[in-house]
């Protein structure tokens, strides 16, 4: 069984939509015993990072997501709130993933939020990329992103590189939306289904 986090982040639909475009049955939850029993858990997010937080902590999940051992995957807001805090608020998230989320620079010809399709770099061996092409693009819908450092799988370039793609034991999470990025975001969301982490 595949749990999807009820952070009431806006993506939920969509995420859900895409999963039955794949056959993948889901249950949208926010009961912490539900989410310990899953297969696989996705906690999605659109949004600022410190509403994010809050309502993981009035619906009690944020011990919860902290102590699965299943793998987890992060979807834009979900996977900065994956990283241990966040420059918007400034807001202590879940710390899962060392670093610091930061706001994108502003530069000529650079418009934040970065909106838009764009290509991913991937820097290591990557199950969760199986079978996507290397010049796959991808939606993005972001002011803040995550870090380049050692748990990151696949980068971006937005006026500065940042995080697109992040793995630490069983957590991963991606910055861009592969529930609306087409082949290469519904290839991604399979493999993560099937077990490719």
């Amino acid at each position: 069984m595949l749990a999807i986090v009820d952070s009431g982040g806006a993506n939920i639909a969509s995420v859900r939509f895409a999963l039955d475009r794949l056959g993948i049955q889901s249950e949208l939850t926010a009961d912490p015993a539900i989410i310990r029993s899953a297969d696989r858990v996705i906690l999605p997010g659109v949004g600022a990072a410190n509403e994010g937080m809050r309502k993981l902590h009035e619906r009690g999940l944020v011990d919860c997501v902290r102590r699965l051992t299943q793998p987890v995957l992060g979807v834009c807001l979900g996977m900065q709130l994956l990283f241990e805090s966040s420059a918007e608020g400034p807001t202590e998230t879940l710390g899962l993933i060392p670093g610091r989320v930061d706001l994108l620079p502003c530069a000529p010809g650079v418009q934040v939020p970065h909106m838009g399709w764009n290509t991913i770099l991937s820097g290591k061996n990557a199950p969760l990329l199986e079978g996507i092409d290397a010049e796959a693009r991808f939606y993005f819908v972001h002011s803040y992103a995550g870090p380049v450092n050692a748990f990151t799988v696949a980068s971006c370039d937005h006026g500065t590189p940042f995080a697109a793609v992040v793995q630490r034991g069983n957590f991963c999470g991606v910055q861009f939306h592969p529930e609306r990025s087409g082949v290469a975001g519904a290839r991604l969301l399979k493999n993560f289904v099937e077990g490719r982490v």
